[in-house]
């Protein structure tokens, strides 16, 4: 089992509410799951209008295939033309065998 973790700090500069922030990262965490049969939730800066903290895990049978997947998720994010990226964070973790 390979498991990986990327996590999203992004800028939402046209957002002036929560509200308005719910509107754009729901597509995003919402796509990630459908699309690519990932767990994605927001993990950080939830009180904050313009920023958001996002976190993805896939788990998948081979390194390379969890990897490909964790690239397609990167892309999605990427292409949002509601967001800035300021930051990406990869993390492999141990599965114990």
């Amino acid at each position: 089992m390979y498991v990986i973790a990327v996590e999203f700090d992004l800028h939402l500069p046209a957002c002036r509410s929560l509200k308005a922030k719910r509107s754009v990262l729901k597509p995003i965490v919402e796509g990630a799951r459908r699309r690519y049969g990932a767990a994605a939730a927001e993990v950080g800066h939830q009180n904050q209008w313009q920023r958001a903290l996002v976190g993805v895990a896939v788990v998948a049978g081979s390194h390379r295939h969890a990897g490909e997947i964790a690239d397609e998720v990167e892309r999605f994010v990427w292409s949002n033309p509601e967001v800035q990226v300021l930051d990406v964070e990869r993390t492999w973790l141990e599965t114990g065998r």
